[in-house]
């Protein structure tokens, strides 16, 4: 009954991109061998960078320390490989900003293995100190945006979290990252799940997957204790059903009003990768220092689901899977609604990499635009309500003020209006230029 009523809810609006989820959604999780060079950029998160705490010439091993939280919103940052530090400065990014960063010579002759192995007695820890050592162990957000774990965890005194809920959604096209964690390990979600109900006081965790991963969901029902307060919830498949207000809408039918939080609603929202990444943690010791990548794309010699150590060259990574054919043309960091072509092939995987995309010229080719013609497609696509397409004139016009007067800052930039547009009007990217330009504009007030 549960399921039939959950499918019978849906949040409105919305896009059915084609799922392009075959290339990778039955390969194993594999891990990509080891290389000489790592960069690790001190801003991989939301928030402050993190400050260095290693000198340049210092040895540092496997999951050390090498940067301590900037803030209360930043995350501890570890070395990804045991080696020397090669240089601390500017290296250039995804973005093609160049941003400060860490850099790493991999020992060619150590094991890369961890000092220590041991994990972290959760049980023993107050509220304060879980929070603390989700900090240091430096855990984000793994769906892409990268938002520092502990400080969704760190609850105001008063606000009560009634429902955890797992994100497993994975609604972005080519990426399976996380369907393959919850396929191949359950019993580490459904730890890290509990750990983390127990510690916020939840009354049940509740893990919403997208229907289009039959296997995950009997899989995870078949590895459900019975003494655990879990259930699984099928979802209908539709783009952006992963958003945090869009997937508690579907499961509770309840709003998260604009401004406020999930946790407003007594709800705490997790990816399936931060959870798992919480089990690694707190069970064997493991800070972030690795996580999943789905390597996918037309432009893709082979596709892959893979363990990737933090800072490793995305052109090494491509390497490993073959290289890239001939015939692409871009390579796209996340998945191809909300994720950004990479400036370089040199940039390295960050925290918030869950995929690397290649793409030919037939899906990268632009249209040819023609003018609005006010049909409201966008304005139907809209998840949150917004109007898109006033937004665009606005941004060309450069009249950034008012776009925040129409409330763009509620806009995550899913794309669903780009995709619904019949004009071919590159939307999302003229609403990111706005947002880009406001914030800009309130860092540096003339």
């Amino acid at each position: 009954m549960n399921t039939l009523r959950s499918l019978r809810r849906n949040f409105d609006h919305g896009v059915h991109p084609a799922h392009h989820k075959k290339q990778t959604e039955d390969l194993a999780i594999q891990r990509v061998p080891f290389v000489s060079d790592y960069v690790m950029p001190l801003g991989q998160h939301i928030g402050v960078p993190s400050q260095p705490v290693v000198e340049v010439g210092e040895r540092v091993n496997r999951g050390q320390l090498i940067a301590k939280p900037g803030g209360f919103v930043s995350t501890a940052l570890h070395s990804p490989v045991t080696g020397t530090i090669s240089e601390i400065g500017d290296v250039r990014g995804a973005d093609g900003v160049f941003a400060p960063a860490i850099q790493i010579a991999a020992d060619p002759y150590a094991t890369q293995q961890l000092e220590s192995s041991a994990g972290v007695d959760w049980r023993s820890l107050s509220l304060e100190e879980f929070i603390d050592a989700v900090q240091m162990a430096g855990i984000v957000g793994m769906g892409g945006a990268a938002f520092p774990s502990h400080v969704k965890f760190s609850v105001p005194d008063g606000v009560q979290i009634r429902h955890l809920l797992i994100n497993g959604s994975e609604c972005e096209p080519y990426l399976t990252n996380d369907h393959r964690l919850m396929v191949e390990r359950p019993e580490d979600l459904l730890l890290g799940a509990e750990i983390v109900r127990q510690t916020l006081g939840a009354e049940e965790t509740v893990i919403g997957v997208e229907m289009n991963k039959p296997d995950a969901i009997e899989i995870l029902r078949r590895h459900i204790q019975p003494d655990q307060p879990v259930r699984i919830v099928p979802l209908k498949v539709k783009y952006p059903q992963g958003a945090e207000k869009m997937i508690i809408k579907t499961i509770f039918d309840m709003e998260v009003p604009a401004g406020q939080l999930p946790r407003d609603v007594e709800v705490n929202v997790n990816n399936v990768g931060t959870i798992v990444a919480i089990a690694d943690y707190f069970l064997r010791g493991l800070p972030s220092i690795e996580r999943i990548v789905t390597v996918s794309g037309p432009g893709a010699s082979y596709p892959a689901n893979l363990i990737v150590p933090l800072g490793t060259p995305v052109r090494e990574v491509l390497r490993f899977c073959g290289g890239l054919k001939d015939e692409t043309r871009e390579v796209i960091l996340g998945g191809p609604m909300m994720g950004r072509p990479t400036a370089s092939l040199d940039v390295p995987v960050l925290k918030g990499t869950s995929g690397i995309l290649a793409f030919t010229e037939a899906e990268t080719a632009r249209p040819k635009e023609y003018p609005c013609i006010r049909c409201a497609r966008c304005l139907e696509a809209c998840p949150y309500f917004l109007n898109p397409s006033r937004f665009a004139r606005l941004s060309r016009a450069r009249m950034y003020d008012e776009m925040e007067q129409y409330s763009v800052m509620d806009c995550v930039e899913c794309g669903c209006c780009t995709f619904a547009c019949p004009s071919n009007i590159p939307i999302v990217q003229l609403i990111r230029t706005g947002k880009d330009a406001l914030r800009a504009s309130k860092e540096n007030p003339e």
